[in-house]
């Protein structure tokens, strides 16, 4: 057979050929407007750098589990950026009141992940969306913790002071709809001052609705102001860092959607689903899933990030399931014990993302609301 008759031969069996179902594109149920207003909420008025980052973390809902126990153990703020996360992980492992709240809703975190892996455009412009709503209601200003900045219809949050950053606190249900009613003033506080650090090397390009990394070079008013206080190292600016790491098998993980209700604060009454399908994933998410904890897709019992070990220190030994009928090793001494109740008395309680509230009895006072409740 001739060489041309060879290519001809095989060029038409390849048209013939049944084309094989586009994975990425249809296998995927994407979130709604109204799903996505209300999964972004709690996070949608932080500052741009920290968003970023909290959006590439949320890809890596293992590795956010495995650093939330790492710190929680004990372990000093210094040795996170020698482990083995990515990047984003380990910003975000400084600021533990972000932090610890991914962890604690990994059903959350998870989704968050798989929806800025398949929607990231739908994510940004729902981002932009509820900071415009809570700009026109007048709940999100300059301030001397932030600088707010519209530039041609995008809204941008910056830290507004060189060496520190605060984290908005307020109530999803409110701030997006008025004022704090008859208590009066402003609905939105904030945190303590949050050390500016050398990983927030993130930041977004809110035009290309896309996140880059700046490397402490270029970019927004805030990065000159403060880069003359930040110690470059070589893990979080190096060239390697310009290509985007991202976990997209998070899209194959098991989600409790019906976990996600409780993050109904814009919109009322949103439905997530039970069979939501993901990347080539067919099955529905298990009902029993209370939520995504790492024991749900580990079997190895003796593993120290299982829910029976959370907060353990490193050195402490590992509990065991009581069906394996096998005791933990007692302590060795009185200095063991000791750190075993030190442990156990500094894992603090955190609410979930969608939970924060600035005002405690304060009532909706906001016009629009009903146009969503």
């Amino acid at each position: 057979m001739s060489k041309g008759l060879t290519v001809s031969l095989v060029l038409s069996l390849a048209a013939c050929a049944p084309l094989l179902p586009a994975q990425d594109d249809s296998s995927i149920q994407p979130f709604s407007p109204e799903q996505l207003d209300n999964l972004l909420a709690p996070i949608a008025l932080y500052p741009d750098p920290l968003l970023a980052q909290v959006l590439l973390a949320a890809t890596f809902p293992d590795q956010i589990d495995e650093a939330a126990r790492f710190c929680r153990g004990g372990a000093d703020t210094n040795d996170i950026d020698i482990q083995p996360w990515n990047v984003s992980v380990k910003a975000v492992a400084h600021y533990p009141t972000v932090f610890y709240p991914m962890a604690d809703s990994l059903d959350w975190t998870t989704a968050l992940g798989q929806v800025y892996i398949n929607q990231s455009a739908d994510l940004m412009a729902s981002v932009q969306r509820l900071r415009r709503e809570a700009h026109d209601v007048g709940n999100l200003l300059t301030t001397p913790e932030q600088d707010v900045e519209v530039d041609d219809g995008n809204i941008e949050i910056w830290p507004a002071q060189p060496q520190y950053c605060y984290l908005p606190v307020y109530d999803p249900s409110l701030v997006f709809f008025g004022s704090g009613g008859i208590f009066g003033g402003s609905i939105v506080t904030f945190s303590a001052r949050l050390p500016i650090g050398v990983w927030l090397n993130y930041d977004f390009d809110w035009h290309r609705r896309r996140i880059y990394y700046h490397g402490w070079a270029d970019g927004p008013v805030w990065i000159a102001r403060s880069r003359p206080y930040i110690q470059i190292n070589s893990v979080y600016v190096n060239d390697n860092l310009r290509n985007l790491a991202v976990n997209r098998s998070v899209t194959t993980l098991a989600v409790n959607y019906g976990d996600l209700t409780r993050y109904n604060s814009v919109h009322q009454d949103v439905e997530y689903g039970s069979t939501r399908i993901n990347a080539g994933v067919s099955s529905a998410a298990p009902l029993n899933n209370v939520n995504n904890k790492i024991i749900q897709r580990n079997t190895n019992v003796d593993d120290g990030r299982i829910d029976l070990n959370r907060g353990r220190a490193p050195d402490q030994p590992v509990a065991r399931r009581p069906e394996l009928n096998r005791a933990a090793p007692p302590a060795t001494d009185a200095k063991a014990s000791s750190q075993r109740g030190q442990s156990s008395r500094a894992q603090a309680t955190h609410s979930a993302p969608g939970a924060r509230s600035s005002g405690g009895g304060r009532s909706h006072g906001g016009g629009g609301g009903g146009r969503r409740r």
